[in-house]
């Protein structure tokens, strides 16, 4: 497994990069808007390609390098259900897999910090966002925090692990790069307590002053997605509801962008074609299936996601090779579900 640690001193926060071998795919995890050059300089250098790129939760100390990766790469961004980050392509909760070619995370739901911290295991290592630091936790008095629940992801779930498994963080300010399990249980300061109400009296009476870039960060961090207004505007976009009545139609082609497990999760548009994002540039190409089955049958292509992120990057991309007729419906299958459109399950084949 390639596998590298990265580091930004101002903020104090370490960017994990992983792929299963050189030229495959990688996911990167917590990423610093600063760094994306030498991010993507490294991506190059390992012959990688980038495909995922996941945060621990909304940060606040600095800001997040997800919009521009997904920009600069068209990577799919992954984050939690819970946030309020607008851009998320994917959100995944507990008992999710993050999937790349040969690697898989393991979803963890740790909230504390904040109420949309998760934690992402893999290979005997955890990555643990701000819930657990090496020899320290993640506050708890910002951003829905709340000791109780942080008690819980530590003591019943990460400290459940193996005591040998890896523990990276998402911060440090002492030098340290990676601990585990085990020493955490016995060293880690924060963690000598007898019980949830002697830890919440702790992280009650910290006193720590507020993250310098709070203010800053945290508004830029809910608002780095891709205007999916910009998109309607040029006429690329149609509602749910105008999605509801192409449905079906000979002349239309409604296409699923999401992954296999997205689709068993959620359900799926009756009739759909599945196109998953990663094989976009190939379908759309010249010989592609999309190119071929717009150019041979004059079908409208009606692109489609959980969010309508990874849909609106889509129809710029098919607009671009050449398929002007094709739009994406803005707001995913969540705005379909909000509307009541139809649904079928892929894992039973049953109609909702």
């Amino acid at each position: 497994m390639i596998f590298r640690q990265l580091f930004d001193s101002t903020s104090g926060t370490y960017t994990y990069l992983i792929a299963s071998r050189q030229g495959g795919e990688a996911l990167i995890i917590d990423p610093v808007l600063e760094k994306v050059d030498r991010y993507l300089q490294l991506v190059r250098e390992l012959d990688l390609k980038l495909v995922k790129a996941v945060d621990t939760h909304l940060h606040a100390d600095h800001i997040t390098g997800l919009g521009a990766l997904r920009d600069r790469t068209h990577c799919i961004t992954v984050m939690g259900e819970q946030t309020a980050a607008d851009v998320v392509s994917m959100r995944v909760a507990e008992g999710d897999r993050v999937s790349i070619e040969g690697l898989n995370l393991d979803v963890l739901y740790t909230p504390g910090h904040t109420d949309d911290s998760y934690s992402f295991l893999t290979g005997g290592r955890v990555f643990t966002g701000d819930t657990l630091l090496i020899r320290g936790t993640g506050r708890t008095d910002f951003q829905n925090g709340d000791p109780r629940q942080q008690y819980d992801s530590i003591f019943n779930k990460l400290l459940k692990l193996p005591d040998d498994t890896l523990v990276y963080p998402a911060h440090d300010y002492k030098g340290d790069t990676v601990s585990t399990i085990g020493e955490e249980r016995r060293f880690n300061p924060r963690l000598k307590v007898g019980s949830v109400d002697e830890y919440v009296d702790l992280m009650n009476n910290l006193n720590l002053p507020n993250p310098k870039m709070m203010d800053v960060a945290v508004p830029a961090n809910i608002h780095v997605g891709l205007h999916q207004d910009e998109i309607a505007a040029k006429g690329w976009a149609v509602s749910a509801v105008e999605a509801m009545a192409l449905s079906g139609r000979a002349d239309v082609a409604i296409v699923d962008l999401r992954e296999k497990a997205e689709r068993e999760k959620h359900g799926a548009i009756p009739g759909a074609l599945h196109a998953p994002y990663p094989e976009l540039r190939e379908n759309i190409g010249i010989g592609g299936m999309l190119h071929e089955l717009a150019l041979a049958t004059g079908k409208r292509i009606v692109f489609y996601c959980a969010f309508g992120e990874r849909s609106a990057m889509a129809v710029e991309a098919a607009q671009a090779a050449g398929l002007i007729s094709a739009c994406h419906i803005e707001g995913g299958i969540d705005a379909w579900k909000k509307a009541n459109g139809p649904l079928v399950r892929h894992d039973t084949e049953r109609q909702t």
